[in-house]
Order: structure tokens, then sequence, then C-alpha cells
């Protein structure tokens, strides 16, 4: 039996995966401000409640999605009068928030996915951003590899003093104007693509069920993080693996070109 070759590129989403930002939080606020202000009159004509937003919804109905995808997504989930007319100003109420979130610093880098994307570098594989929200190149420019690895008592050549995760990318889609969003593949194709790796040759990590199914649909291994009590989710939309944290993930499977777990430690 001939061994498969390694895998060649890498294609990280990275709200949820290299970051835990405030999306979530900035959506959750924008909807109860406008519920109780400006669309106060609509309100009782919907299943919205503050509580039944909750990180499920925000998991399953909108995240991965273009904003104001997203947006329609979610008013239509609570049966919100004329959605798709109502979603560029919830958007914008969003959008809003989040920027004035980040500005205040209001998120973190996952410590598991540094380490994870910092080892995949130094393995030779070659490193891509490929996020639908167009804040995703706000967040990686403000997560230092070179504080994380002095913290960590890691040593790679190739974080220098003032290295972001930006710095060491290979190829960044984020933030682009798709024609089409997940669970379409044209993100990840065009990531790997730009890698110069075929797909076969690639795999993506994604927190979000639609961003599996994008990763399949582009004929590549979808590694499913999940970080929101949602592996079922993940294993329902065909990842190839499942895990909770990234340091759970086999470096010398990924060698192989294999997603495997990591011997229990």
């Amino acid at each position: 039996m001939v061994e498969k070759a390694g895998f060649k590129g890498a294609i990280f989403d990275v709200d949820g995966v290299l970051v835990d930002s405030p999306h979530e939080e900035a959506w959750r606020e924008g909807l109860r401000q406008l519920m109780d202000k400006e669309w106060a009159d609509i309100r009782g004509e919907t299943s919205y409640t503050p509580e039944a937003f909750t990180p499920r919804v925000y998991q399953q109905v909108m995240s991965g999605k273009p904003r104001y995808a997203g947006a329609e997504a979610a008013l239509e989930h609570f049966g919100v009068p004329d959605a798709r007319e109502r979603a560029q100003e919830y958007g914008d109420r969003k959008q809003v928030m989040i920027e004035e979130l980040i500005e205040d610093g209001e998120f973190h880098a996952y410590p598991d996915a540094l380490r994870f994307i910092l080892a995949v570098k130094a393995a030779g594989m070659k490193i891509a951003a490929a996020s639908s929200s167009k804040n995703a190149n706000a967040f990686l420019e403000q997560v230092r590899l070179d504080k994380f690895c002095e913290e960590e008592g890691l040593d790679y050549g190739f974080v220098e003093e003032g290295y972001t995760i930006l710095d060491i990318l290979d190829a960044n889609v984020s933030g682009r104007d798709f024609e089409q969003g997940k669970p379409h593949p044209m993100i990840f194709l065009t990531a790997a693509e730009e890698l110069g790796c075929l797909p076969e040759e690639s795999f993506v990590v994604e927190d979000a069920a639609n961003g599996v199914e994008a990763a399949k649909a582009g004929e590549m291994a979808a590694l499913g993080l999940a970080r929101a009590n949602d592996e079922e989710a993940l294993a329902a939309a065909g990842a190839d693996i499942v895990v909770t944290s990234l340091d759970d993930v086999s470096l010398d499977g990924l060698d192989r070109g294999r997603l495997e777990h990591a011997a229990a430690r």
C-alpha cells in the first residue's frame, strides 16, 4: 500500500478558530438594541427574546457567513418581518459595535491555535487565513506571536520581533467579496490556489458546520474544531476529524496526509 503524501497547505478560519472574537457579542447586543428601540413596534411579531439568542443560534445560523447574509439569516430565524430589507441596518449596527470592541481589545487568541499554526508552519506546510469576516485582519494584526513564543518558551526562527499572525501567512483571503459564501467552497479553493496547493493537498480548520461543508465541497480535508459543544454538528457536516483543542491533532499524521488524533498524553 502506497502511503499518502503529507499535506502541503493548511487553511484556517479566524473567528472561533484562531481568536475568540466578540462577533457573537456584537451580533447579540446589536439585535437587542434594535428590538428595544428602532424595531420595538414589530418585536411582538417575532420569536425574539434576548435569552433566545444563544451561542448555538450564532454558531448554527450565522457563523461563517458574510455580514449581511448572517444578519438576514438571524432575522429569518427569529421571524422578523422584512428580514432582507432590515438586514443592512442590523449588519451596520453590529459593525459599529465590533469595531469598538476590537479597539478596546475585547478578544483573545486561542493558545492551542497559536501552538498549532506555528507547528504547522515549522513543519514546512504553507498556511493561509480564510475568513468571511471583514474584521478578521484587524484581529490577526493584533496577535503578537513573538510575545506568545516568549511566554510559551517556543523558539521558531521565522518569528521575528513584532511579528503577528499576519506576518507568517503565505496567503490571506479573509474579508474578500466572493460571489458565493460558505458552504460554497470558493473561499477555500481561492486560498489553496494562492498557496500553490491542490485542494487534495490541503486541509481546512473550521469551527462552523457550513465551513466544514465548504471544505468538503472543495474536496479538501476538514478539521472540525468544536469550541461550542457542537461536535455532533461538525461530524454531521462531514468533518474528517473533530477535536475540542488543536493540541489534540497529530502533527505526525499531517506529515502522512491524514487528520488524526494525537496519542493520549
